[in-house]
This record gives C-alpha cells, sequence and structure tokens, in this order.
C-alpha cells in the first residue's frame, strides 16, 4: 500500500473530476450494491442511510467528487476524515473490512464507465483509495486504543441494560443505560453519540447512532429519541424496549464535540430533537465555573417540546450565566407564552443579529438540514466566522466511506 500518492496518480485521479461531476452518484449506488451483496458487511452499515432514506449514496458522491478535486491538496480533508473516522470507530470498522470496499468501488467505477475506466484510471483510483484508507485504519486503531484504555473504556460491543424509560415529549422518549457487567462506563465528551446493534424481530441487524443527552459522568448514559414515522428502530425502542432491555452499544464517538476550554462565549441552536447532544453540552457548562451559555430552541408546539424543564433548570441554578429563548412554531391554545415558550415562529436571522454575540461567540447548531443550513448561511452572513460555526445534523454526512 503506498506511503503517499505519485505524481501521475495525482493527475490521474484529477483528470477523471468532470466524469464524477456527471457519473458519481451512478458509481456509489453501484458500489453499495456490490458491496451489500456480502451480507456481513451490508450489516456493518446503518442501513436507514441506505435502504429507508436512500441519501448515503448522495452522500458518498459528494465526498468522492471532493477527494478528487482536492487531491493535491488534502489538508483540507482533514476535518472530513476525522468525522469518517470517529463513525467507522462507532460502528466496529476494523481494517480487515477495508478490501471488500475497494472492491466494490473499483468495480462500481468500471461498472458505470465501462470501456473510458481504462487500467490507468483503476490503478490511479485504487492507489488513492488505499491511501486514504492507510489513513482512516492508523486513525482509527488510535481512537480504538484509547477507548479500551480509557477508565471505563471498552472497544467492540458491550451490553447494556435501560434502566430507566421516560416519556419526554409526545415524539421524543429518553433512554438511561447502565452496563450489564456493573462496571462504570468511559466518560463522554459533551456532543458525542453512541452506535447500537439492535436485534429487532423480523429484521436484519440494524445499527442506529442515537446522542448522549446526559451529562458526562462514569455511570450511566442518556438517549433521547424521536419517534420517526417509519423509523423501525425508533418505533421498536418507543414501543418495545422496557426497563430490563439488554442492548449492544459501541463507546461513545464522534468530532461535533464541545471543547474542554470554550475561548468564547457558546451559542447553542437546535430545532427538534437536534437539541440532544447541545443538551450535554449545557450540563458540562453548567458545571464549569465562569463558563456562558445562551440557548436558542425551536419546537413545532409544547406537544413535541421534550427536556425543556431541564434547561430551565440549568438556568436558574447558574446565576445568569445560562440564559434559554425557546421559539414555538405553531403553538397549541393552551401554550402559554412567557411560560411554555418565549416568541412564536421560527428561529430568524434578523432575532439572532439582535439578541447574540455574533462574532464574539462559538455557534453549536444541531437540527434538521433546512434548519442548519438556513442558520450556519445566515450567521456568516452576519460576520460570524466560520471557523465558529460548528454543526451537526442526524442522518449521513457528505463524506468519503461514511457507512
Amino acid at each position: 500500500m503506498p506511503r503517499h500518492l505519485t505524481d501521475q496518480t495525482i493527475a490521474i485521479v484529477k483528470a477523471t473530476v468532470p466524469a464524477l461531476e456527471a457519473h458519481s452518484l451512478a458509481i456509489t449506488s453501484r458500489m453499495y450494491q456490490r458491496m451489500f451483496e456480502n451480507a456481513a458487511i451490508r450489516d456493518l452499515f446503518n442501513q436507514s442511510h441506505h435502504g429507508e432514506t436512500g441519501s448515503q449514496p448522495r452522500a458518498l458522491a459528494a465526498a468522492v467528487l471532493a477527494y478528487a478535486q482536492n487531491i493535491d491538496n488534502l489538508g483540507v480533508l482533514t476535518a472530513a476524515v476525522e468525522r469518517i473516522a470517529q463513525k467507522h470507530v462507532g460502528l466496529n470498522i476494523l481494517e480487515e473490512h477495508y478490501p471488500f470496499v475497494a472492491e466494490a468501488l473499483l468495480g462500481a467505477i468500471k461498472d458505470v464507465l465501462g470501456e473510458a475506466a481504462t487500467p490507468e484510471i483503476l490503478n490511479a483510483w485504487g492507489e488513492a483509495y488505499w491511501f486514504l484508507a492507510d489513513v482512516l485504519i492508523g486513525r482509527e486503531k488510535q481512537i480504538y486504543a484509547e477507548h479500551a484504555a480509557a477508565p471505563g473504556g471498552w472497544s467492540g460491543w458491550r451490553d447494556f441494560i435501560v434502566a430507566e424509560k421516560k416519556v419526554e415529549s409526545t415524539i421524543v422518549t429518553s433512554f438511561t443505560l447502565v452496563p450489564a457487567d456493573g462496571g462504570p462506563v468511559l466518560r463522554h465528551r459533551p456532543g458525542e453519540y453512541l452506535t447500537f446493534w439492535l436485534e429487532i424481530p423480523g429484521h436484519a441487524p440494524l445499527k442506529r447512532n442515537y446522542s448522549i443527552s446526559s451529562a458526562p459522568d462514569s455511570r450511566r448514559y442518556r438517549i433521547s429519541v424521536k419517534r420517526e414515522p417509519m423509523g423501525i428502530a425508533s418505533n421498536w425502542l418507543h414501543d418495545a424496549v422496557l426497563p430490563g432491555t439488554r442492548l449492544r452499544v459501541a463507546a461513545p464517538a464522534g468530532d461535533f464535540v464541545l471543547p474542554e476550554e470554550a475561548p468564547r462565549p457558546v451559542v447553542l441552536l437546535s430545532g427538534g430533537v437536534g437539541q440532544t447532544p447541545l443538551l450535554s453540552m449545557l450540563h458540562a457548562i453548567s458545571a464549569r465555573p465562569g463558563a456562558t451559555a445562551q440557548v436558542v430552541h425551536g419546537s413545532r408546539s409544547g406537544a413535541t417540546h421534550a427536556l425543556g424543564g431541564e434547561r430551565r433548570a440549568l438556568a436558574a441554578a447558574s446565576a445568569g450565566r445560562i440564559t434559554v429563548t425557546t421559539f414555538y412554531e405553531a403553538p397549541r391554545p393552551g401554550d402559554v407564552a412567557g411560560r411554555d415558550y418565549d416568541h412564536a415562529g421560527r428561529i430568524t436571522p434578523e432575532w439572532l443579529r439582535v439578541n447574540t454575540p455574533l462574532a464574539g461567540a462559538d455557534y453549536y447548531l444541531c437540527g434538521p438540514r433546512p434548519f442548519l443550513r438556513d442558520l450556519s448561511k445566515a450567521l456568516v452572513s452576519l460576520g460570524v466566522p466560520a471557523a465558529q460555526i460548528h454543526y451537526e445534523f442526524f442522518g449521513p454526512a457528505d463524506e468519503l466511506l461514511a457507512a
């Protein structure tokens, strides 16, 4: 496997950019078809990003194109590589799995491009793939080792017991998890998620990621899950999982995390169930002397609004270091302004301009894709440096090899 990319490989991969612009989605769709013919490989992946939504092939297509466009300047992809490595660790993807992806990707390029996929192009893409794979494998081994060596840490899958199940709203339920072996857990970084291996009757094994919504500690985790109308896993969790249920869980992972020392005030900006990783961040901020946070959350109404009392309690105990502002898009007749929510409607760029510190703060955003797209662009237009805007959404990211 190459330790560096040759000039010839770089030139050939760059030359394939026009073909990728035209055919990358067909290539990635075919790649997944080929790869999922192997049931063991198929079961490594989160199928909600494939069969249920079909969005992962589009995300991978964009990522493959970005890799080709930047293959002579790979430093710009550092953050994406870290995000991929974290996701792979959550899914327990190992070095031995990478050859299957290589075979499927190169086979898909040949299938889609036909005679245009010359031996020179296939060889160059093979070299480019394994160069990136080596980087990812090395980083993933490092993360696995760190998890295994940390207090309460583990590698692979670990059995947890549901200790408590709590309905938070009409669409969100929380689950508190403790290790079945009675030992401690790895203290998570605020913003990380857990990956679950779910055995649901009538279905192949499912992998799902759920953000940790509780404060970091060494005893337990809490996830808060939105019921999705067509979600196999979320409906099973809501309807069938009870205290005492055993679940298989991977160690916390993710790159959307609050740093141990925030250099500026923090604004936590969320829509719907996107609040869950930000709530863990809020707990961490509340425990840091002198740290400040402005929480801005949007929900449909009081029926769907979850965990609002927890946020308000943290703010009340903070001696003014934490403020909470809640928007209801469509308040019910029984929702009381000033008690249940602060503003009717959606969070707007104008409200952020008037009421938040803009360039004087770090913004952490989580929510649906339109929410993130609109508000992150608005913040940039209002003068917030891109480096101070951090975001996460629930779904497949636009990244290479993300499962």
